[in-house]
């Protein structure tokens, strides 16, 4: 399977509590809930389609809790974001969950070496592997150069604090973004999907003047 990251950021790449102000609120976190007022029709589609593609998920320990106390109470058999989550195979990683609190079946609780974990998952037949939220883990699997493929929904807010998908000090990484992959959607929200093609080095150059021209000259 591959292995997916599939994150709501903010301008200025905060993932934090999106979705209401209480989602998070460690390190005094208090602006959650800047995603809600530019949700819609368009923003729903994108993720919709984004489950469309799931064959697993793979959580850390917080945002399964999140996700685990709200969506089983989704009930409407068309909602395609509910079905998927509420019945595709769920991985957890954590070492003071147990069996019986991990009770959104079906779900494996991944208490040994994540790398081994999702390197043995990712080699399991399917589609997908997907990651939601899931900040600390998403750090560990980028670090590992275990994610194939980034979809970001980037709202046209800055929060100004809070937990970013990349923050300081996190393994440089050269990314493309396949044609057709960007776009803006109604209301300045652009859905994106990057595939890494480097981590752990990232390509660099410098503009000089050639000719009389000014010329970007890689290194």
């Amino acid at each position: 399977m591959l292995l997916s990251v599939n994150v709501f950021v903010s301008l200025d790449g905060v993932m934090q509590g999106p979705g209401a102000p209480d989602e998070d609120r460690s390190g005094g976190f208090d602006r959650g809930g800047w995603l809600v007022p530019h949700a819609s029709v368009h923003t729903n589609e994108v993720v919709q389609g984004w489950f469309r593609e799931a064959d697993a998920f793979l959580f850390g320990r917080t945002s399964y809790g999140l996700l685990g106390g709200y969506w089983p109470k989704v009930t409407a058999p068309d909602d395609p974001i509910a079905a998927k989550l509420n019945t595709l195979p769920k991985y957890v990683v954590s070492k003071t969950l147990t069996d019986q609190e991990a009770d959104w079946s079906p779900t494996t609780v991944l208490r040994g070496d994540i790398v081994d974990s999702v390197r043995r998952l990712k080699g399991l037949p399917g589609n997908e592997l997907q990651v939601h939220g899931s900040w600390q883990l998403v750090q560990a699997l980028h670090q590992a150069g275990l994610v194939d493929l980034y979809r970001l929904l980037q709202y046209p807010v800055v929060v100004g604090t809070g937990k970013r998908l990349f923050p300081d000090g996190s393994t440089p990484a050269t990314l493309a973004a396949p044609e057709g992959s960007a776009r803006v959607l109604p209301g300045g929200v652009v859905s994106l999907t990057l595939t890494p093609t480097a981590v752990g080095s990232l390509a660099a150059g410098a503009y000089a003047v050639e000719s009389g021209r000014s010329t970007a000259v890689p290194h």
